[in-house]
């Protein structure tokens, strides 16, 4: 298996909360003790965190389920369980969360430390201690905890890098970050030499930044050819692109001048299927390879043309070191152009799916002739509360839906007597017969039982 990963997918669960705790002090001489069951604990959290030791995501090939611990149940005595044990997932810096089904973005991870919430636990039932009122002095049932929050992820790496080397394979890409940085990538002579990202520091003057190798780019690499969506993934985040232009190639079909074309196209063709602007980003060019004769007389002819599109140009060699400091300066100036203009980092870019502000608690659905479905988070929450065994607990669910006011929106729906009412999750919603003409709070009757939903 490879050493690196930049891209994995991840079935995470979170903890289910623990029941609540239906029970009654009992103590000599204090028959009547009250109700002491204490509340369920939470569910652990499945955390998705920027680890700075963190550098690939190969852990998660190895690994691709992870499940946080469940709640404890509550017990007597007002004793509240135990929360669950969260999970935390380290990832490297700049990792993208998306969700594997549609491939919404979750979450953009930047910066050390950087936390985000992937799957959230379960709440813990209430006991019985915590349901008493007035009206329920002694409850004989208690709250079930919730289930906690399943999904599939989708973790993509994209190099937090300040320039991204990109050229041809073989255009001497690791030579030149070799050169002029502390990063030992694998040099060799034939294409594809560089499998992996490899990032390197290099200071110019009082300016320091980060430089990325990345995978060559050939033609078609906006569709995945070669290897170019990785190489395209990385440079997204990069505040300059240089251009890496091989000047002593012996493909007799390549110059510089097409090979700067040729990777432009694919730059385009990526950001337009992508939607990531690479097209606006500062460009420097490096023409490499100036140590051979040839390849010193083809740069001299061709700096005027680049030159003549705006282009900063340095000719270097990364084997003699010919130029380096001049192109480390070169892109340091920019850099630091950009930084200044840049406004404050976020550390973080989360999306993306809102909880709504305001809007109806519930709605009901038309499902077919005399056939509803409510929707809701509430009513959602309560069905998975309910213990149906417990004649008990399911009239304390008959109020609360009572108080919601469903009833009367069913009535307005155009619900008749007998009419078939699903509340919850499509796949696991609890189903019921309706009737009007019982009283407020007795009008359910779950489909199945004898019993109805009494006060």
């Amino acid at each position: 298996m490879a050493e690196f990963a930049d891209r994995a997918e991840v079935h995470v669960r979170a903890g289910d909360g623990g029941h609540g705790c239906a029970s009654v002090h009992r103590e000599k001489f204090k028959p009547l003790g009250g109700p002491d069951g204490g509340n369920g604990g939470r569910g652990g959290d499945v955390i998705v965190e920027v680890d700075p030791g963190a550098v690939t995501l190969l852990d998660f090939h190895r690994r691709p389920h992870r499940r946080a611990s469940n709640g404890k149940p509550g017990a007597g005595s007002h004793r509240s369980g135990a929360n669950g044990t969260d999970v935390v997932l380290k990832v490297p810096d700049g990792t993208v969360v998306r969700d594997a089904g549609d491939g919404t973005v979750l979450a953009d991870l930047i910066g050390a430390g950087t936390r985000f919430v992937a799957a959230r636990g379960g709440h813990g039932g209430l006991g019985n201690a915590a349901l008493a009122s007035t009206r329920r002095k002694a409850p004989g049932f208690a709250l079930r905890g919730e289930p906690g929050a399943e999904l599939r992820l989708l973790l993509e790496l994209k190099t937090v890098a300040d320039a991204g080397l990109v050229g041809f394979p073989n255009a001497g890409k690791s030579s030149l970050i070799a050169a002029m940085s502390a990063a030992r990538p694998k040099i060799a002579n034939y294409p594809f030499t560089t499998l992996v990202p490899h990032l390197g520091v290099v200071e110019a003057g009082e300016v320091q930044f980060v430089i990325a190798d990345v995978p060559g780019l050939i033609p078609g690499a906006s569709q995945g050819k070669g290897l170019g969506l990785d190489f395209l993934r990385h440079v997204e985040r990069c505040s300059v692109l240089v251009h890496v232009l091989d000047c002593a190639t012996e493909d007799p079909g390549r110059d510089p001048i097409s090979d700067l074309d040729a990777i432009e196209a694919e730059l385009a063709a990526y950001a337009e299927a992508t939607g990531a602007d690479l097209r606006d980003r500062p460009r420097i060019v490096a023409l490499n390879k100036v140590d051979v004769p040839a390849a010193r007389d083809l740069a001299g002819l061709v700096r005027p043309d680049l030159e003549a599109r705006g282009l900063d140009v340095c000719e270097v060699s990364a084997a003699t070191r010919q130029g380096l400091r001049d192109l480390a300066y070169t892109v340091a100036a920019v850099i630091a152009q950009a930084r200044a203009a840049a406004p404050p980092p976020e550390p973080t870019r989360l999306v993306l799916r809102p909880e709504p502000v305001s809007g109806p608690v519930f709605e009901v659905v038309r499902r077919g002739e005399n056939s509803f479905a409510i929707r809701g988070d509430k009513p959602r929450r309560w069905i998975l509360q309910t213990d149906f065994s417990n004649e008990e607990a399911v009239g304390y669910l008959a109020d609360r839906l009572a108080r919601l006011g469903i009833e009367e929106a069913l009535a307005a729906a155009g619900a008749t007597a007998g009419a078939e009412v699903l509340i919850g999750e499509e796949d696991n919603a609890v189903v019921f017969d309706w009737d009007p003409d019982v009283p407020a709070g007795g009008a359910f009757g779950p489909r199945g039982t004898d019993s109805r939903l009494q006060r």
